[in-house]
């Protein structure tokens, strides 16, 4: 997931440029979901952080900004739905809830500053390198600084609302399938 991607005017990107971009770094089936900068895809580097600087490099040198990127693996992606806090709730709205990405996890000290903000009507867990936020009025009428818990944190991070994220766990098993054929 690429942080900051298409947002306004800024940090534009087409889908196709991005997924050529991946093709070029040697990453096989790149297929991007909307327009925020989700792409799932297929690698042979084990190791997620250096994936993640070749292609925050390679986003620099083809685009010319730099965007984070948070990576998780579909087995990440399963482990996240299956952690849902909020999953047990037959009223809750999926398109209200969103789960913030972080890079890596903040620790302690850093999930208690988060979880010590007053979010009343919000609803906020922890878990793992995860924040679940549930927005019962929705996102655009909250107080709560959901935007900046990355910054709170000291950690990047990218958000995606809880449709999204099952979306991307679909295209990741679908992929994982294909590949097992």
């Amino acid at each position: 997931m690429l942080r900051g991607i298409n947002l306004a005017r800024q940090n534009r990107i087409k889908m196709d440029a991005l997924r050529g971009l991946y093709q070029s770094l040697g990453l096989r089936n790149a297929h991007t979901y909307v327009q925020s900068g989700n792409v799932i895809f297929k690698a042979d580097t084990p190791d997620p952080a250096e994936l993640a600087k070749r292609i925050e490099s390679g986003m620099k040198r083809r685009f010319g900004f730099h965007a984070d990127v948070i990576m998780r693996t579909a087995a990440e992606l399963r482990d996240v739905v299956a952690r849902n806090p909020f999953g047990g709730r037959a009223a809750l709205e999926s398109g209200k809830l969103l789960v913030t990405f972080l890079a890596a996890d903040p620790g302690p000290e850093a999930r208690a500053q988060v979880l010590s903000i007053k979010a009343d009507p919000e609803e906020v867990q922890f878990e793992g390198r995860e924040v679940y936020i549930y927005f019962p009025d929705g996102a655009g009428r909250s107080k709560f600084p959901w935007s900046r818990i990355d910054k709170i944190v000291g950690q990047p991070g990218t958000a995606r609302n809880w449709n999204t994220v099952r979306k991307l766990l679909a295209i990741a098993e679908e992929m994982e399938g294909s590949s097992a054929r």
